[in-house]
């Protein structure tokens, strides 16, 4: 088998958006929302204009101290100005490490600590708000915000007009940025990225962005804190792709702003997606324009692609699916139309790309991997990170050769495709994958918005079901929609927005057992 070259491309932040610039200044980025950091610049500007707000912020993080290789924590509240903000602790050669604006502050002074007394480029509101209870002064080197004052930060505001620095690039395999993983699984790991593994994600994404064919406005509701963010961010950027990002994800407001700018792409998470069904019926029909989808967090029901596919006018409209992790990037893929979404396997992830990415099953009990007895899934690419920011032994764990085993189990059909069943730790006994349970169900029940199977204080699969208008769930309905599936118990309904989320909106499957286990056990 072929053996994945090293990127010979490289993606370095803090100039990217100035060299696009040079042949698509014009290109527009609009958004939904005035930017905390920047409320003057207004919520429609130009590749040239986003360049020089990173150059002239950079020159003022210089300013505040701020060095070469150093880490930058950015954690603040939502908003597009993170993106900012993040480009322009990469041009002065720092390092950036995306911190979620959802993290509690127990997770952030943990990952403050593992980052060393990092720079923490922060607002008004964290530092009254949630980082008001954390020792800041011993947890970092030094506190910016980027919004009002406080007596413990340099605030960046006061650092305007700042000498004119030229952009520090680093060797392309130091640290160029950090990103956490989804913390599905407890505290995030922080994932190390290079400017040559960036390189590499980068390119897979700008040859599928090449297929099309024409100018089309992309529309994006992504997490700012995400590399695919940044990554997207390049590609756009670069080949002069009209940009809406949209903060705010409610059903009503997206269908407000795409009916506004009728985008011919778009892209969010699977539950996003999910979420955003309920706009179908919207009689000025927000979706008709849109020829792409794309979803490249996780695994998306194929009802929802269907609703998708069928709610464009666009001729031959395109469901992408993408399999890909934090450590990696994208690695396998594959396209939906509208004859063959509803009959796709949800569990399908489509095709490793030729020369830049590849898979194996690895048996996880002697036998070899089928459906009945999922093998783990080993990928190898140019993309993978260099580390877990000092967890090294923990990632070195899941490094076996050139091969990286991220903890996901599936097989291989007979024509090559892969198919992810489940993460191994939600791996439920006497059921083949959970998530094939959902998208069972989800289809045959309009009425849910989410559903999500997890182990009950028995390890015994317990549905968690949410419902449209929060209304009580029909049981005879239910009964006969989960007949034909393995065992489970009684469904458990909660409210869409009391369920534990990443920054990627994942549901957060082992703090929902948690959650569970301690209101269905019995005090003693």
């Amino acid at each position: 088998m072929y053996k994945v070259p090293k990127s010979k491309k490289f993606l370095y932040l803090g100039v990217v958006s100035e060299r696009a610039a040079k042949k698509y200044g014009d290109t527009p980025i609009t958004l939904d929302h005035d930017m905390d950091a920047f409320p003057g610049t207004g919520r429609t500007f130009t590749v040239s204009e986003f360049a020089a707000l990173v150059a002239s912020t950079a020159d003022r993080l210089w300013a505040a101290g701020v060095r070469p290789s150093e880490h930058v924590a950015v954690h603040k509240t939502s908003s597009f100005d993170i993106t900012v903000l993040a480009c322009a602790v990469a041009r002065v050669g720092a390092v950036p490490a995306m911190l979620s604006p959802h993290l509690d502050a127990e997770t952030v002074g943990k990952l403050l600590e593992r980052l060393e007394r990092p720079t923490l480029l922060t607002d008004e509101a964290k530092l009254t708000g949630s980082l008001g209870e954390l020792p800041l002064g011993e947890l970092t080197a030094r506190v910016v915000t980027v919004t009002g004052s406080h007596p413990d930060a340099v605030v960046l505001a006061g650092l305007a007009g700042a000498p004119v620095r030229r952009p520090v690039l680093l060797d392309p395999d130091q640290p160029a940025l950090m990103t956490h993983t989804s913390g599905t699984t407890g505290v995030p790991k922080l994932v190390v990225h290079s400017a040559r593994s960036l390189g590499a994600r980068g390119n897979w994404q700008d040859k599928v962005v090449s297929f099309i064919r024409k100018r089309e406005t992309v529309a994006m509701h992504v997490s700012y804190v995400h590399s695919r963010m940044y990554l997207g961010l390049a590609v756009l950027q670069t080949r002069g792709m009209p940009m809406v990002f949209m903060n705010d994800a409610s059903p009503a407001h997206v269908a407000d702003i795409l009916v506004k700018h009728r985008p011919g792409v778009l892209e969010t998470h699977p539950n996003s997606f999910l979420e955003w069904e309920e706009m179908l019926s919207d009689p000025r029909r927000p979706i008709s324009h849109v020829k792409y989808f794309n979803s490249t967090f996780d695994a998306i029901h194929p009802s929802t692609m269907h609703k998708f596919l069928h709610a464009s006018d666009r001729r031959s409209p395109v469901f992408l699916q993408v399999y890909g992790q934090s450590e990696c990037g994208p690695l396998a893929g594959r396209t939906y139309r509208r004859r063959n979404a509803l009959k796709a396997d949800g569990r399908c992830q489509g095709y490793p790309t030729p020369f830049m990415t590849k898979y194996r099953l690895v048996s996880r009990g002697g036998q070899r991997p089928t459906r009945e007895h999922p093998g783990y899934i080993d990928v190898a690419t140019a993309g993978r990170a260099l580390t877990y920011y000092g967890e090294q032994e923990r990632f070195d764990q899941q490094v076996v050769g050139e091969w990286w085993r991220g903890g996901d189990v599936g097989y291989r059909t007979k024509w090559g495709c892969l198919h992810l069943l489940d993460r191994e730790v939600d791996v439920i006994p006497g059921i083949d994958s959970t998530l094939e349970v959902e998208d069972a169900v989800l289809h045959r029940l309009d009425e849910l918005t989410e559903l999500v199977v997890v182990p009950g204080p028995d390890r015994k699969p317990v549905p968690v079901v949410c419902t449209r208008g929060d209304k009580p769930l029909d049981q005879e309905r239910w009964r006969t929609a989960v007949a034909d599936q393995p065992a489970l118990g009684e469904p458990v309904q909660r409210r869409l927005s009391d369920l534990p989320r990443t920054a990627t909106a994942k549901i957060r499957r082992l703090e929902l057992a948690r959650q569970l286990a301690e209101e269905l056990t019995p005090a003693h």
